[in-house]
């Protein structure tokens, strides 16, 4: 049984507290990414994750300013793997839960992040969540 940790991405952009609503949109510029995971400036412990969406609807919606903390927008409480969870179970929790993307911790720290695309273009769905996953992706777009 294959293991997130064999698809997983392991060259994640993050952000810290430190950082500020601008910094992390310049971020999701620079890379072409649209969620950034909130790590400890410290030991990389995962605090949250902002998505394009949570700097429209939390952000400019609310009118917060560049300068604003990203603990202003963060999501914070969001579902997270270990690296030896099988990828069928990652793909149930991400058809389960609605989501895009999927934090890889070890213990609390951030190693990597598993997404719709990791399970799409490896073909290694579990059957049941494979549907699953295209619906919110057609939900989505």
């Amino acid at each position: 049984m294959r293991k997130v940790s064999e698809i997983m991405t392991t060259d994640v952009v993050t952000v810290t507290p430190r950082d500020n609503v601008y910094e992390v949109a310049v971020k999701m510029k620079q890379h072409d990414i649209g969620y950034i995971p909130v790590v400890e400036v410290d030991g990389g412990r995962l605090l949250g994750v902002i998505t394009d969406r949570d700097l429209v609807i939390r952000g400019i919606a609310e009118k917060h300013p560049g300068s604003a903390a990203v603990e202003t927008v963060m999501s914070k409480g969001i579902e997270t793997v270990s690296k030896d969870t099988s990828v069928d179970e990652a793909a149930e929790l991400m058809a389960e839960q609605q989501i895009r993307r999927l934090p890889v911790t070890d213990g609390e720290r951030l190693i990597g992040i598993v997404s719709i695309g990791d399970l799409a273009v490896r073909n290694i769905f579990a059957n049941e969540a494979g549907e699953a996953l295209t619906h919110i992706s057609e939900q989505i777009h």
